[in-house]
């Protein structure tokens, strides 16, 4: 196959455009929600990312301590599949840890966090955009943890046990299967 083609192709650069918009969107929505929320905070500096991979969460936000960098990764399929108005809470979600990592160093979802949920109109925990393809059931318990990828645990639930009882564990195709 020639890449050299495949570059310059129509349908290639329509869809890195396509990508690249929601981040622009995501960018300007940071940036009015700063200006209102953290005037103090340089949210220009923040670096945004697009995964096509995550499959649990819609966003993350890391922080690189050495560099002092932070940065948001949001999910393309979740943006696909909320659309703006509920992806949108996920940029406000992820721009307060990126707040707190600013100001603290450290971001979790404890008292500084929860000052901000009714003010953003976000909640603790971002909603699930897809669905999993696997449970994994305690027989003790009934505990229920979701899996989305094929792992050692779905694969042989016979060497695990479950983290909070010990019971013996079975898996259960989601229906994201």
């Amino acid at each position: 196959m020639c890449t050299a083609f495949l570059s310059h192709s129509p349908v290639l650069f329509l869809l890195e455009r396509t990508r690249r918009a929601p981040i622009d969107r995501v960018r300007t929505h940071a940036a009015d929600v700063a200006r209102e929320h953290f005037p103090e905070f340089p949210v220009e500096a923040i670096d945004w990312e697009v995964s096509e991979r995550a499959q649990r969460q819609a966003g993350v936000t890391e922080y690189d301590p050495a560099s002092e960098t932070v940065t948001i990764r949001l999910t393309w399929d979740a943006y696909r599949e909320f659309g703006w108005q509920q992806f949108s809470k996920t940029v406000r979600h992820e721009l307060v840890h990126a707040w707190q990592y600013w100001q603290f160093e450290e971001a979790d979802h404890g008292e500084t966090f929860a000052r901000w949920t009714d003010r953003l109109d976000i909640s603790q925990h971002c909603q699930r955009f897809t669905s999993p393809k696997w449970w994994l059931v305690c027989l003790e318990c009934d505990g229920r943890v979701e899996r989305y990828r094929r792992s050692k645990t779905v694969r042989n639930p016979e060497d695990y046990s479950c983290g909070d009882c010990g019971g013996n564990l079975r898996v259960e195709e989601g229906p994201g299967q």
